[in-house]
């Protein structure tokens, strides 16, 4: 058995996955703009210990649209975005994550689960490398698609400054 282990560094803005210690991909993300924090309703990035407690979206086409974690049945195109601009854009996969620390990110007014924080897929023009969710961590669709691939409901994930 192996044991995978997610690092997410908000200010390197880069997520890296161990296997059994080691380094075995790192990828480039994109947190909140409105930074780190745990509250309801602050769009911002938690920190701390976390799980995946669910994952979403195994056979959909890269680009596939999500909107309450449900495929939409639309796939992403550049036009799709002048027709919604008012949409925050969830692609391809979601990683659902549990907050592990009660008190920080687990129950109450600070549930990282209650607060729908996922990693997933973003459109392609978005700038990776900066702050830009609405306290999700966004990836590239192919990147999702491989750490989706690669990890299991229960893998940890480590959220830092």
């Amino acid at each position: 058995m192996t044991n995978k282990h997610i690092i997410v560094s908000i200010n390197e803005q880069t997520m890296q996955l161990l296997e059994n210690d080691e380094l075995n991909k790192e990828y480039v993300i994109s947190s909140a703009k409105n930074g780190v924090g745990e509250q309801m309703d602050s769009e911002c990035t938690p920190r701390g210990e976390h799980t995946i407690g669910e994952k979403i979206g195994k056979d959909c086409e890269i680009n596939t649209v999500f909107v309450g974690r449900l495929p939409t049945g639309e796939v992403y195109e550049p036009e799709l975005r002048q027709l919604h601009p008012e949409r925050d854009w969830i692609l391809t996969r979601i990683l659902w994550l549990n907050g592990e620390e009660e008190g920080k990110n687990k129950n109450g007014k600070v549930d990282s689960h209650d607060r729908y924080i996922y990693i997933h897929g973003t459109p392609d023009d978005v700038k990776m490398g900066k702050p830009g969710s609405r306290g999700c961590i966004r990836m590239r669709n192919e990147d999702i698609v491989e750490l989706f691939d690669l990890v299991e409901v229960g893998t940890r994930v480590t959220i830092h400054e």
